[in-house]
């Protein structure tokens, strides 16, 4: 399926975005364009947010075809790169609002791990944040969203394409609840 002009020009510029650079022990080395990073196998900063409504449902949503890695599939957390200059906390706050329209709620730190797959290096900070404000989508990442329970997520995950990194993730989330 094609994407709309829009979409590409939305891409070129997220490729162009400079996004944190750091080594196996995510100490920061500098910034580099993301399509860069990702095209050289560097490790970059990520943040996962997990976000619940008040009856303890996980916001999942598709992203759209456009997205560099998997374009189309479910994800359980709003999130993406630190991009230059900016803290874990900053990129949660930031990635929250952007993608899924929630801003000024509490964010909860849970943890960081790194994760390693052939086109993904990245160190990744956890967080969980509650709100029943209405989502404003981002057109250019998120084609739809719901509010399912946890188990279904999971379920969905074995049948349908959901992003390995937010599902490892969740994964870390629910270990860290004990």
């Amino acid at each position: 399926m094609a994407i709309s002009a829009d979409e590409a020009a939305h891409r070129a510029a997220s490729d162009r975005e400079l996004v944190a650079w750091v080594d196996a022990n995510d100490q920061l080395l500098g910034a580099l364009p993301r399509a860069e990073l990702r095209a050289r196998g560097l490790i970059g900063r990520c943040t996962f947010i997990l976000l619940f409504n008040s009856a303890g449902e996980l916001c999942v949503h598709r992203r759209t075809l456009s997205k560099a890695l998997y374009p189309g599939y479910w994800d359980v957390a709003a999130g993406g790169m630190v991009t230059a200059g900016e803290t874990y906390d900053e990129s949660a706050a930031r990635e929250l609002a952007e993608e899924l329209g929630i801003d000024g709620v509490e964010l909860r730190f849970h943890e960081r791990f790194y994760f390693d797959q052939p086109d993904s290096h990245l160190w990744c900070a956890v967080y969980s944040a509650v709100s029943d404000a209405p989502l404003r989508l981002q057109p250019q990442e998120v084609m739809e969203a719901k509010f399912v329970g946890l188990e279904v997520a999971e379920r969905e995950s074995l049948g349908k394409p959901y992003c390995p990194d937010s599902l490892a993730a969740l994964q870390r989330y629910k270990a860290s609840l004990g």
